[in-house]
């Protein structure tokens, strides 16, 4: 299992939060996704973080940033970032 994290700044955030409930089910849908959670800043109320499980770097690359479930997410929340997410994956240390 992977760790996709992914830092947003968002210009507006009750839009960005309408068009996050509105396009999740693409993302918790897709093949080998194992669970989705999206968190609000609190000192930065525009700031979010996205945790997605994933079966590994490949499902995440293949299975969605490679298909049109990507394109969908990405117009439905897009137009909300002030700037480009950091996207990075990680792994539980043992």
């Amino acid at each position: 299992m992977v760790l996709e994290v992914a830092d947003i700044h968002v210009s507006d955030r009750e839009g960005f939060v309408s068009a996050y409930r509105g396009a999740v089910e693409v993302l918790r849908t897709c093949p080998g996704c194992r669970a989705v959670r999206m968190t609000a800043g609190i000192e930065s109320p525009n700031r979010f973080t996205l945790l997605v499980e994933w079966d590994s770097v490949e499902a995440h690359e293949e299975n969605f940033r490679g298909t049109e479930r990507f394109t969908q997410w990405r117009e439905a929340i897009g137009p909300f970032f002030a700037q480009p997410p950091l996207v990075e994956h990680f792994t539980d240390v043992d």
